[in-house]
């Protein structure tokens, strides 16, 4: 079955039909995750990002239809204790409010509203999520669906939270009108954004891609609450290249916000040392990997992976992928004919080679492999 692209012809911010093609990745995954199917039922986009030259928006256009950008949850999010350690610290963070009914969009598994009722007992909490993987044990009412302007949504919540989310969205307009017509005025919005400028400068391969289409960065977030009558309260950084939470409130306001300067300029070279710094690092790969005598694995069944096979890493010397969730475990990694593995099977192997480019996760997977499993490892 063909893909039927859902074009994306203006700016995001301003509409503008000023879009400039930067770089194109002719054939990319369409899933972040694995699977158990043959590889040739894997389906295959053109991920083509381009910039706006009045905002310096980067923007993925055309997009992947939803249907087949989110068939099922990939985990992301779910497993490592940086992640743990996010949903605590943003469950206080959601805390500080005392909200007594909350709707949190996306939640998938659940795991914000887990970490919150142990900081506070009485909470009505709703989750609206399309691909929900809830614990039944969990006193939570569960709404299988996309947010929208459909979305029936209780009057008297006092506190509408989102983790992860917004750099997700395809029409930002859209669903920050819809939140502003579904929050009382002087209620809240809380919400956590990946750090995506940091993170894109630090070049790591989760930043921007089929399912964070945008280069949502601080400015913007700014002009886009401040459009639709929210004003921010509190902002907090979880690590300098993680996480920005946002706690905000629905105001009357008179004055809509001035369009904020051009980041054109500064963009397109962050962007463009991303790529140049991906093609380079994939030649020294492969010269090491075609040298060596050694096991080579690589590290992440998700788009860590895919990002380095997209920009040309040879696969033939690779023997599995691996990673910590055992539920990519004994499956394949998508897009690819790469079996999925424990990193427990690198006990196994005398002096193994680790391809690892995880970004903020790269300290936290390396000190394990070499305290756990090998301390023979070797990363590159």
């Amino acid at each position: 079955m063909k893909i039927k692209p859902v074009l994306r012809n203006r700016d995001v911010v301003y509409g503008n039909k000023d879009l400039k093609t930067i770089y194109t990745f002719k054939k990319f995954p369409v899933f972040m995750g694995v699977s158990k199917n043959h590889y040739k039922t894997d389906k295959f986009f053109r991920m083509r990002w381009q910039i706006s030259k009045r905002s310096g928006m980067l923007q993925l256009n055309p997009l992947l239809p939803l249907n087949i950008l989110y068939p099922e949850t990939h985990n992301s999010g779910c497993v490592g204790k940086l992640w743990e350690k996010h949903h605590s610290e943003f469950a206080k963070f959601v805390r500080k409010l005392k909200p007594k009914k909350v709707l949190e969009i996306g939640a998938c598994h659940g795991i914000l509203f887990e970490k919150f009722i142990k900081l506070q007992k009485k909470v009505n909490w709703t989750i609206i999520e399309p691909n929900p993987q809830i614990k039944k044990s969990l006193k939570v009412k569960i709404i299988k669906s996309f947010f929208d302007k459909n979305s029936k949504i209780a009057s008297d919540t006092d506190v509408f939270v989102h983790s992860h989310v917004i750099e997700h969205i395809y029409n930002l307009h859209d669903f920050i009108e819809n939140l502003n017509k579904k929050i009382a005025l002087n209620k809240h919005m809380v919400f956590s954004v990946p750090n995506l400028e940091i993170m894109l400068q630090r070049k790591y391969t989760n930043c921007i891609n089929f399912e964070h289409t945008i280069f949502l960065t601080q400015p913007f977030i700014k002009y886009f609450l401040e459009l639709y009558n929210f004003k921010i309260i509190k902002k907090k950084f979880f690590q300098k290249d993680h996480s920005i939470f946002y706690s905000c409130k629905k105001i009357i306001q008179k004055n809509k916000p001035k369009k904020i300067k051009s980041y054109y300029d500064k963009n397109k070279k962050i962007f463009k040392d991303y790529i140049s710094h991906h093609l380079t690092l994939i030649k020294r790969l492969n010269k090491k990997i075609l040298l060596t005598k050694r096991p080579v694995f690589l590290f992440g069944a998700h788009v860590f992976s895919q990002y380095l096979l997209s920009f040309g890493l040879d696969p033939k010397k690779i023997i599995y992928v691996l990673d910590n969730d055992n539920h990519k475990q004994n499956k394949r990694l998508y897009g690819t004919k790469l079996q999925v593995r424990s990193p427990k099977v690198l006990s196994s192997y005398k002096k193994p080679i680790v391809i690892l480019k995880a970004g903020i996760y790269k300290n936290e997977i390396k000190n394990d492999i070499l305290k756990n499993i090998n301390p023979n490892t070797s990363f590159i």
